[in-house]
Order: structure tokens, then C-alpha cells, then sequence
């Protein structure tokens, strides 16, 4: 079963994208449906999971926990159906705070920290697409890692409700993560060889 024929003036849906085969990977941005890419480098897998060791080593018996891709999270999906939610994207890594966003598909609201691992396919859109999303959405901060460059650019929301960059960090650097207070990860880690 492969996804129905794209529609270009229709806004899909939540609804719409539960329908869709698993094995097609798509986000919806604003109810546009973006494939996904099909398969991630050796490269893109191992920063990916460093990271989301990291994290999930940090949360242990805390009340946030970190997910891994594939996991739904519906943005301004709060007292929605799912056939009114048109914005459903699936971040490498989603750490949320808030036990009630939390359901069996995944996260219904706004998480608290998402990184994003780059991919050709995909650098435009989490440079720019998602970075607008999830600065409009309220994610407090935002991670945008550069495997090839071995690179992370830390955004925070300001309290005026826009990105500010806190740092681009290379393979030597220590990053903080600024919504634990006491949440280091050293990138030669992350980047090893």
C-alpha cells in the first residue's frame, strides 16, 4: 500500500497521515506532507544514538523522559481531534516534561527540547521549516546537529518567543543543556570515531 496521490491544495491532517503505510515516512508541516528519509546514514544513526543515550542516561528516575524517532509530536494539537491537527513531525530526539502531552502515539502539545540530526534529504527543512515551527510552537530548545561537520548549533526561545543561538559547538566542546541545570554532554562523545 503506498500513500494515496498528493493533493497540492489540500491541508492534510493528523487523520489523514494515520492512514498512510508505516513504511512511508512522512511529517506534516503546516498539513503539507514531507517525506521523510528513507533510510539514515551509519553516521546520522550513531550521533543520533550517542545523544539520545545521553539524555535518556540523564533522565533516569526523573519526571522527564527522551524518545527516539519514530515518535509522534503533534504541535498545537491541544484540545484537538486528530482531523484539525496539521502538524505532526517526528524529531531524532523529543524530551517532555510534561507527563499529560504524553499518549500511546506519541506527544500531543509542545515538547521541551527537540534535536534534530541533519541529513541531506532533509537539511533545508529542519534548518528552516522546523526551526520556524518549533519557534512558533514554544519548544524551549532546539538542537540542530551536523553530523557530516560534526557540528551543534544550541537555540533558545527568548522572552519574546524567538530562537536565540547560545552557541555553535564543535567535536572538543562541551554543550549545556540549558533546560537541566545540571546536564553536560561532551561532544567527543557524541562525534567519536
Amino acid at each position: 500500500m503506498t500513500i494515496p496521490t498528493l493533493e497540492p491544495e489540500r491541508k492534510y491532517t493528523y487523520q489523514d497521515y494515520l492512514k498512510w503505510p508505516e513504511e512511508e515516512r512522512y511529517e506534516l508541516i503546516n498539513g503539507v506532507p514531507y517525506a521523510m528519509s528513507p533510510a539514515p546514514s551509519r553516521k546520522h544513526q550513531e550521533v543520533t544514538g550517542e545523544l539520545f543515550a545521553e539524555f535518556r542516561n540523564y533522565l533516569r528516575n526523573k519526571d522527564c523522559r527522551a524518545y527516539p524517532a519514530p515518535f509522534d509530536v503533534r504541535l498545537f494539537a491541544e484540545n484537538k481531534e486528530d482531523d484539525q491537527v496539521i502538524n505532526v513531525i517526528q524529531p531524532d530526539i523529543t524530551v517532555v516534561c510534561d507527563k499529560d502531552k504524553l499518549d500511546e502515539r506519541g506527544c500531543k502539545g509542545t515538547p521541551d527540547l527537540i534535536v534534530e540530526v541533519l541529513s541531506p534529504a532533509t537539511g533545508k527543512q529542519d534548518r528552516w521549516l522546523k526551526y520556524k515551527l518549533y519557534e512558533r510552537a514554544g519548544v524551549k530548545e532546539y538542537w540542530i546537529v551536523d553530523p557530516m561537520n560534526e557540528l551543534v548549533d544550541v537555540f533558545v526561545l527568548n522572552e519574546s518567543g524567538k530562537y536565540e543561538l547560545i552557541g555553535s559547538y564543535g567535536k572538543d566542546d562541551t554543550v549545556k543543556v540549558g533546560i537541566f541545570d545540571d546536564l553536560t554532554i561532551e561532544l567527543n562523545i557524541i562525534f567519536r570515531q
